[in-house]
Formats: structure tokens, C-alpha cells, sequence
């Protein structure tokens, strides 16, 4: 299947994961993600939006807990980690941060996706931030999503793995 069509068929299926079901599911993605990762001091983490895997309590979790948390900005063909702080709506439509780009290490790093292989590769929206933004960075990268998003398909030599994919099920590693 292509990326185009693995996009359009992903986008309906979260589209009607709604209700108690995803409630559950978003919950239990929280238990999983603050057991695997709570150790950890640093975060940068998407603002979800639409029928994107909820990170608004795991990023008040991680706040209340006292962990730095970052959010990306888009700054023209690059996403950055900003502090999190006041937002503004950004480049998408989605809320952003406003201040200073963070330039130093993050321990974990969130991404959203719209499908992943077996091999740790993702399908995002098709503009390639977060592939640019992993490429060099030595962070941990967590895809973050539903059990259903896991789909066969083959990368692009330009997108970058992931370390692990998080769900209501679980954590899957990639063996890296």
C-alpha cells in the first residue's frame, strides 16, 4: 500500500475511534508512557490535536512531577523544542510555543504518526520535520499511538526509525 493510501485509510480509522474506547485507550497510554519513561527528566512532546493520540495529560503528568517539557515549533522547514509555555496558534493550526528554541539534550522525544512498521519506521503527515529534526539527535524516539496504527509497509531511505512505539497495549522495541 502507498504512504498516500496508508494516510487517507488511518485518518478514518482514528477518525471513529472515539468514545469510552479511546478514553480507555488514552488512559492507558498515560500509565504506560509515565511507568516506561518517569524516570527521565526532559521531554519534547506533540501537542496532539484532531484524532491524534492524546498527550495534554501526559504533558500535565510530566509538568506536575516537575520534568522539563518542550514542545515543537515549527520555524520554516524545521520543528523546534521550545519550554513549554503560552502557546499560539502555529504554522497548522496547531497550538505552538512561544519563547527561545532549546538547544540542548533531551532524554525522550514524542512523535506522532499515522501508521508504523515493524521496523520502527513511521508515516507522518508527509512534510518531514520530525525525520530532519531525529536525524542528528541522539534523543530516544517514542512514537506514541494506537495498537491499530501498526501497518506493513515499506520507508523511504530518508525516514528515520524510532526506538519504541507506545499504545494502550504496550511498548513495542524495534530491537535497536
Amino acid at each position: 500500500m502507498m504512504k498516500e493510501e496508508l494516510r487517507y485509510k488511518l485518518k478514518i480509522k482514528r477518525r471513529y475511534f472515539q468514545g469510552v474506547r479511546r478514553q480507555v485507550a488514552d488512559e492507558s497510554i498515560l500509565y504506560n508512557f509515565l511507568a516506561a519513561y518517569g524516570e527521565f527528566e526532559s521531554f519534547f512532546i506533540y501537542n496532539s490535536f484532531g484524532d491524534e493520540a492524546d498527550t495534554a495529560n501526559i504533558i500535565a503528568a510530566l509538568l506536575k512531577a516537575g520534568k522539563e517539557v518542550y514542545l515543537p515549533r515549527v520555524e520554516g522547514e524545521n520543528i523546534v523544542p521550545v519550554p513549554y509555555g503560552k502557546t499560539v496558534k502555529g504554522a497548522f493550526g496547531i497550538k505552538e510555543p512561544e519563547g527561545q528554541a532549546y538547544a540542548g539534550v533531551i532524554d525522550i522525544t514524542v512523535i506522532p504518526l499515522l501508521a508504523i512498521n515493524e521496523k520502527g519506521y513511521r508515516i507522518g503527515y508527509g512534510k518531514g520535520f520530525y525525520d530532519r529534526f531525529l536525524k542528528n539527535n541522539s534523543t530516544r524516539k517514542v512514537g506514541l499511538g494506537y495498537s491499530f496504527q501498526i501497518e506493513n509497509f515499506i520507508e523511504d531511505e530518508w525516514d528515520e526509525p524510532l526506538d519504541e512505539f507506545l499504545t494502550e497495549k504496550g511498548i513495542y522495541g524495534f530491537g535497536k
